[in-house]
């Protein structure tokens, strides 16, 4: 403690830093709690899109297995070569309680059978099955995608605020009040010392007083 200067000034001036370091704190825990929330949301929203995916993506490779089972190879892959194309999506931006998260806008990546590219009276319904449900679990992807980017942003925001509390309130805030009570400690003892200081210079001073008045007293008294 022997950086700190034990004055009232310097009193003051801790008292009002605890003061300013418990209210960014609240702060903290109040953006913590809301983005938690925010957090859960989103992740009930991931959790219902990653089973969606999982049955859609089964379905997608049954359909494609059966495709190859039954119909013509070559077919099949000319199908597939027609269908590859890339897709274009537009990257946006939102804040939720001050986090930056994606927003993916993108046009429908399911096309109709006209759409795609391979000849319809070449390529079997089994084929075009297998085509819409390929192109149903790309939007999901990409849905995904943006759903868990958010979360997983929203989730290292929280552990950052997290940090930021415990450092407040375990480290910065304990500190802070040991300090000033190290120099309140410090002024009254020095105020004890003064005050003992004083009651000893009055005594000093009233038996002087005593002895100057007898003396005056006495030789009063030697005259008469």
């Amino acid at each position: 403690m022997e950086q700190v200067k034990p004055t009232r000034m310097e009193l003051m001036k801790k008292k009002a830093q605890i003061r300013l370091a418990e209210q960014g704190r609240d702060l903290l825990r109040e953006k913590m709690d809301a983005l938690i929330q925010e957090f859960f949301k989103i992740l009930a929203n991931v959790s219902d899109s990653r089973d969606e995916l999982e049955q859609v993506s089964k379905s997608a490779d049954l359909a494609l297995l059966i495709a190859q089972a039954t119909d013509d190879p070559v077919t099949l892959k000319s199908a597939g070569f027609a269908t590859r194309r890339s897709i274009t999506v537009d990257i946006t931006g939102k804040n939720i309680m001050g986090v930056p998260v994606p927003v993916i806008e993108k046009k429908r990546v399911s096309k109709t059978m006209l759409e795609r590219g391979y000849g319809v009276i070449a390529t079997s319904a089994r084929i075009d099955e297998t085509a819409e449900r390929y192109e149903a679990e790309l939007d999901i992807l990409i849905k995904l995608a943006e759903t868990e980017t958010a979360m997983r942003r929203l989730g290292a925001e929280i552990q950052m605020s997290r940090r930021r509390v415990n450092a407040l309130e375990q480290i910065l805030i304990p500190e802070l009040k040991s300090q000033a009570k190290y120099i309140k400690n410090a002024i009254e003892e020095r105020e004890r010392e003064d005050l003992f200081r004083l009651k000893k210079v009055k005594s000093i001073l009233e038996r002087k007083k005593k002895k100057v008045t007898e003396k005056k007293r006495d030789a009063a008294a030697g005259k008469m």
